[in-house]
Formats: C-alpha cells, sequence, structure tokens
C-alpha cells in the first residue's frame, strides 16, 4: 500500500502541468457568473497544492487540513457575491480529471479503491467546509438585515403609536365639546329634531376613536385597575346600543347569571362588549329574516363564560382562522382593527376570547377571572 500510496503521488507530481492545464480547459467550457476567471484558475491550483499534500495524511487530519483553504475560497465567494454553486460544479471539473488520470496507474484494485475513496474523501471534505462557510455567511447577513429591519420597523410602529395617540386625543377635544354643546342644546330647546341622533353618532365616533388609541397604546394600560360589575355593564352597553339595536330591528335575548365581579380597566372592557355586539348588528342588518343576539354568562370555577351569539351568515373559514389578526375583515368598510384591539383588551384582563362559527349561529366567547375577595 505505501509502493502505491508513493506511485500515485508520484505521478500527480509528474503530471501536475498537465492535470491542471486539463482541468483549466474544463473550466474554460462551464458556465461562469461574474467571479472573476483569473480567481478561479488560481483556486484550482491552491487546491490542487493542497490534494497532493492531503493524499498522504489519514483522514482524520484531512479535515483540519482542508478547513482554512476551504472557508477562505467561501469567503472570497461570498465577498464577491457569487454563487456557491458555481465553485462546486469547479470543484468536481477538478475531481473528474483527477480519478481520470488516477485510473492509468494499473495496480491491485483493492488498493486502487483504497485511493479512490482518499481522492473523493477530500473533495468531499472540501465541498462541505466551503459550502457550509459559505451558507453560514449568508446566514448571518441575512439575520443581520432582518434585525436591521425589524429594528426599523418597530421604531416606525412605535413613532406611528406616538402619532396615533397625539392625533386621537386632539380629535377628542373638541369632540367632547361639541357633545357638551349637544347636551346643553338638548336640555334649553327640547324639541329641536335630530339632537339623539347627533348625540348617538357622536358616541359612535367616540367609540371608533377609542379603538384607535387602544391599539396605539400597543395593548398596554395606562390607568390603574378598578372593579366593575359584569352584569350591570351588559345592560350599559345595550342602553348605549338601543338606538341601533332599534334601527335594524334585532331582538336581543340576555340570560346572565349571578352577579360577578370584575378587576381590570372598565372602559377597556365595555369596548370589548360593544365592539361585538355592534359587528354582529351590522352583520344582521343585511339579514331578511327575524335578527337576533343572544347574550349568556355562565360561571365556571374561577371564570365567568360571556357568550354573545347572532343568527347572520357563517364567517367564512379562511377568514375565520385569522380573524384577531389586525387587518382581516369581511366588511368592504371595515378597519380589521376591532377584534384585534378586543383580543388585546381581553388578553391583558388575563382572559381568552374566541369564536365560532357555522351556518345557523356565530358566536363570540370571552373567558374573563372572576374577582375573589381575600
Amino acid at each position: 500500500m505505501a509502493q502505491l500510496k508513493h506511485d500515485v503521488i508520484h505521478y500527480f507530481i509528474q503530471n501536475q502541468k498537465k492535470m491542471i492545464s486539463n482541468w483549466h480547459r474544463e473550466l474554460n467550457q462551464a458556465p461562469h457568473n461574474a467571479y472573476a476567471p483569473k480567481q478561479i484558475y488560481k483556486n484550482s491550483e491552491i487546491i490542487y497544492e493542497q490534494f497532493l499534500k492531503g493524499f498522504t495524511l489519514p483522514p482524520e487530519q484531512i479535515d483540519t487540513y482542508v478547513k482554512e483553504t476551504a472557508c477562505n475560497i467561501a469567503e472570497q465567494r461570498f465577498q464577491s457575491d457569487t454563487n456557491i454553486g458555481e465553485f462546486v460544479y469547479n470543484l468536481n471539473l477538478g475531481r473528474t480529471e483527477i480519478l481520470k488520470q488516477f485510473h492509468q496507474i494499473n495496480n491491485n484494485l483493492s488498493e486502487v479503491q483504497d485511493s479512490i475513496d482518499k481522492i473523493n474523501y477530500f473533495f468531499d471534505k472540501f465541498s462541505f467546509y466551503t459550502v457550509s462557510h459559505y451558507t453560514n455567511l449568508k446566514n448571518e447577513l441575512i439575520e443581520k438585515k432582518d434585525q436591521y429591519i425589524d429594528s426599523n420597523h418597530e421604531d416606525r410602529l412605535s413613532l406611528l403609536g406616538q402619532m396615533t395617540s397625539s392625533f386621537v386625543h386632539e380629535f377628542r377635544n373638541p369632540l367632547t365639546s361639541i357633545n357638551g354643546f349637544v347636551q346643553l342644546l338638548r336640555s334649553e330647546y327640547p324639541s329641536i329634531s335630530y339632537l339623539d341622533i347627533i348625540a348617538s353618532e357622536l358616541e359612535q365616533l367616540n367609540f371608533r376613536i377609542s379603538q384607535f388609541l387602544l391599539l396605539s397604546k400597543k395593548g398596554s394600560m395606562e390607568k390603574e385597575k378598578s372593579f366593575f360589575k359584569l352584569n350591570e355593564l351588559v345592560e350599559q352597553v345595550l342602553t348605549f346600543l338601543y338606538p341601533r339595536i332599534l334601527e335594524v330591528n334585532v331582538n336581543v335575548q340576555t340570560s346572565l347569571q349571578e352577579e360577578v365581579t370584575i378587576e381590570g380597566w372598565k372602559d377597556e372592557f365595555r369596548q370589548v362588549i360593544i365592539n361585538i355586539i355592534f359587528n354582529a348588528i351590522d352583520v344582521l342588518d343585511s339579514l331578511e329574516s327575524k335578527r337576533k343576539i343572544w347574550i349568556n354568562t355562565e360561571i365556571l370555577n374561577s371564570f365567568v363564560i360571556i357568550r354573545i351569539s347572532n343568527n347572520g351568515p357563517k364567517i367564512p373559514d379562511d377568514i375565520q382562522s385569522t380573524i384577531f389578526e389586525p387587518f382581516v375583515t369581511s366588511k368592504s368598510s371595515g378597519t380589521g382593527l376591532g377584534l384585534f384591539v378586543c383580543k388585546e383588551i381581553v388578553d391583558q384582563h388575563g382572559g381568552d376570547l374566541s369564536c365560532t362559527s357555522n351556518d345557523h349561529q356565530t358566536s363570540f366567547i370571552i373567558h374573563i377571572p372572576i374577582y375573589k375577595q381575600k
């Protein structure tokens, strides 16, 4: 075996120029990208020199021996922004040329196979380390770009949130003044028509503004928590929505269990109930048959379950699976933010909001912890 190794090395040294020349000829016929041809030829000569030295090493030493050169070539390719696949193709052209020449040496078949395995091992390892290092460099670059994009996106969202919050506050101030003057007109001139409609529209506008304000806070509640009665809150919401319920002619049925206390943010949780019922009324507006909404509560261990259902059309499956994500809506004029905000608020209360929908009924189910006095 030692004699064969000596003969092989001697043959490859003696025919080095010829084999590199043949390798270069194959490279000239191969498709290349923008990578410099001179560097390709230079790399082939470096690899051949390494092959001559590596052929005498045991397999466990070849790894360390080829790794540095392979990584250097990978970095060249990476810096020049060229495809690593072309290098692997070029490397295999060299392997093929060496194996082609090797078969001209006539020796014992088993010894020849051992040498062929060693040639393949060298080129396989060289290819592995080059591709692995190139891939790692690419992944690091992609990760840096993703981090930059995420950081830039978060900065923009933060700025947008601040702008939205500022805009909403500026918008709400004159809205409060207008609502105050409407109340004065109502007390001084109760016979003026449409004051109730104006007041209702102002309330609805204030409701929409509150949604954007909650969204701009990124789910964080700025106020202190308080305690509020759930049944009382539901009744307040129904009173607030009564003009709209009457307008669409919706039959609202309630089945509320014993009164429970919730710890959280009353105004925000009120927005959740309003939004879900208001959405149901909008859906039912296009229904020709009897329009119904059911509001039920059920106490289960330390939670109260609030189920708000309607007999409107089924929510499409593709929307139902993403209904609580931002900008998802089946309404032609909807923003797709209402349910997203509702989900955020319920989560902040330590609860859960889910949806089920079929051809007969659509339900939004809220699980919310009950406050237990210590």
